[in-house]
């Protein structure tokens, strides 16, 4: 039962229904996919699934189109970030920022181009928006990354063993920042593969992914972020007096 209303909790959210399409929508993609290639008397549910999987992909697409005004307040509000301790951190979510604000309007003229709403070349802006959202996800992990490295720097005393100077308390809320950031960097490497697959043939793996692989990759990313909410709102709650 409590699994049940934590379900109906997260979709009266739309982040929360959000991250359940997805996670929906990449397993069905890698469900199908796997019965498409492996097993050929499964193959018309696989190509169904595979069906159910675009027509998810597109329904977030649709809703997208909202996103770019929540995209712009937080992103004024974070400015240039002249309240990071660490100016690595504050250019890179500045740059970080920038990518992802550009990213939906670009999204949007694709969405209209291939609705015949607007007449220009659809392509061409599906390739622009799949790399600015490739530029974030790069920029996202390297924060993730530098993240960790700089709080290990903490946890480490000056002859390379870890530091005992800290309170327990401190330590822990470090420790626990260090298994946020590396599910972050985790979830930003699978996206950022199926990103580079999407762009145009001849960059790198571009266009090399089976479905299967497409879903798997949007799976794991997509459980990541679904345990990473929870852990923070069962931390939410456990803080609140």
């Amino acid at each position: 039962m409590a699994l049940l209303n934590g379900l109906a909790s997260a979709l009266e959210s739309y982040r929360g229904r959000d991250r359940l399409i997805r996670t929906l929508g990449y397993g069905c993609q890698l469900i199908g996919g796997v019965l498409v290639e492996q097993c050929p008397t499964r193959a018309e549910v696989g190509r169904r699934l595979l069906v159910v999987s675009a027509q998810l992909s597109h329904c977030r697409t649709v809703l997208r189109l909202f996103d770019d005004l929540a995209m712009f307040v937080y992103t004024k509000q974070y400015g240039l970030g002249t309240e990071e301790e660490d100016v690595f951190i504050r250019w890179l979510s500045v740059l970080s920022n920038v990518a992802d604000q550009l990213y939906y309007p670009c999204e949007h003229i694709a969405w209209a181009a291939d609705a015949k709403v607007l007449q220009v070349d659809a392509a061409r802006w599906w390739t622009l928006s799949t790399a600015l959202w490739t530029l974030s996800l790069l920029l996202g992990a390297v924060k993730a990354l530098w993240t960790i490295l700089k709080i290990r720097q903490k946890l480490r005393g000056p002859t390379g063993t870890f530091a005992s100077q800290l309170p327990r308390s401190k330590r822990r809320a470090l420790e626990a920042r260090i298994c946020s950031e590396a599910l972050t960097l985790l979830s930003n490497l699978a996206d950022l593969a199926n990103a580079v697959h999407w762009l145009p043939r001849g960059v790198l793996w571009a266009g090399r992914f089976p479905p299967w692989l497409v879903g798997l990759m949007g799976t794991v990313s997509s459980i990541l972020s679904m345990y990473q909410a929870a852990r923070a709102g069962r931390q939410a709650e456990a803080d609140s007096p």
